[in-house]
């Protein structure tokens, strides 16, 4: 049985702090609009949405085990702790939430990395992830700006600010992010 809207939402509303939750619920409203401007189905954005950060207040060590036992790619255990939760997060969606629309998965799977060739449904949830109205951040607003010209705009100018971040604090760069970063150049380049 496939779970109602509501269902998932009570489902992983109970599963993080209240500050997290209101996270959440902007990047619902954000994924929702930028669906509707970029031609996208609203509703799956929507559940992208609900469940991007499902995972993301899991003890370390669940994850882990998760993504170990469950044959997730280990090669996310060499980087930030951070960027665990999405992948853990679209095995249970999957798993405990019924989730079997392979765009939904791959656009909780990749929030907060991107990836080369990512689909529409990919863009906008990393782009609402980016922008939600909750969202305070320098440059943040020029990145709201940019989505609106489109998303390609919108996702380097926050894989930017992203890389910019962890050069500063001389933290390791997920090479998948780099990636996203420059396919969405040559995609731009291209038009």
């Amino acid at each position: 049985m496939a779970y109602s809207r509501e269902a998932l939402i009570e489902a992983v509303s109970s599963q993080m702090p209240d500050k997290r939750w209101q996270h959440t619920l902007g990047v619902m409203e954000s994924s929702v609009k930028l669906a509707e401007r970029y031609g996208a189905d609203p509703a799956r954005a929507e559940t992208a949405a609900i469940l991007h950060d499902v995972a993301k207040y899991w003890p370390v060590e669940r994850m882990k085990e998760i993504m170990e036992q469950n044959g997730l790619p280990s090669e996310l255990l060499s980087y930030d702790k951070q960027l665990w939760h999405a992948e853990v997060g679209a095995f249970v969606a999957e798993r405990d939430y019924e989730i079997t629309d392979a765009e939904v998965l791959g656009a909780i799977r990749y929030h907060t990395s991107g990836r080369e060739g990512m689909s529409l449904l990919e863009k906008i949830v990393c782009l609402a992830d980016y922008i939600e109205p909750g969202r305070d951040f320098p440059g943040v607003d020029e990145i709201r700006r940019l989505s609106k010209i489109s998303l390609e705009e919108g996702l380097i100018a926050g894989f930017d600010s992203t890389i910019s971040l962890l050069l500063q604090k001389r933290r390791i760069v997920f090479p998948l992010t780099v990636l996203a970063r420059n396919d969405l150049v040559r995609i731009l380049e291209d038009k």
